[in-house]
């Protein structure tokens, strides 16, 4: 038997418009729809580290959610509160017990991550960390949830990729909002 263990994977889970969008022209994603169905919260069971860019970490890496929240709201927000964060700055340096900033040897700092022990780990995003890490050939899985609505102008999920990837469909489901998830993993 094999003392080898199982990598971890990147899994890049997010939605994104018809036509191709994260954010609004001016970050709205009032568009985005959560449905029970989805089992988000078996999404979040498999993963225990969440990678954001700065932008994405200030807006959304310390929310806690109000007292009116639902029920599936706060059990959503407590399990990723509870998850390791590491977040890509170009400006904010060293770690705290909440976070980990990455500002250089990123390559090297993704390699080591998915080496350590763990469960899966989160690209949340911004779009230029996913560029980044899309050119850097670390993404492994892809979760895209396809909303039902074209915003015409806003933050492209890809942009300023250097090469192809391309992708074998894993899974796919539609909702019953129109919601379309869309799974693939790398072509091998």
């Amino acid at each position: 038997m094999s003392d080898h263990k199982k990598q971890r994977k990147i899994l890049l889970d997010l939605a994104v418009t018809l036509d191709g969008f994260i954010e609004g022209k001016h970050g709205e994603i009032d568009w985005c729809i959560m449905e029970p169905d989805m089992k988000f919260t078996d999404f979040l069971n498999r993963i225990d580290t969440i990678l954001y860019g700065r932008k994405s970490y200030d807006l959304w890496g310390q929310y806690i959610p109000d007292t009116y929240a639902s029920a599936d709201d706060k059990e959503i927000w407590d399990l990723i509160l509870g998850m390791e964060k590491i977040v890509f700055s170009k400006t904010q340096t060293g770690t705290n017990q909440e976070v980990k900033f990455i500002s250089e040897n990123i390559l090297e700092e993704i390699d080591a991550l998915k080496r350590k022990p763990g469960k899966d780990i989160w690209l949340y995003g911004g779009a230029s960390l996913i560029t980044t890490l899309l050119n850097l050939g670390v993404v492994d899985e892809f979760r895209l949830s396809v909303h039902p609505v074209i915003l015409g102008e806003g933050k492209p999920l890809f942009a300023e990729i250097k090469q192809r990837v391309n992708l074998k469909l894993i899974e796919s489901k539609a909702y019953a909002s129109g919601v379309v998830q869309l799974i693939y993993g790398l072509e091998e």
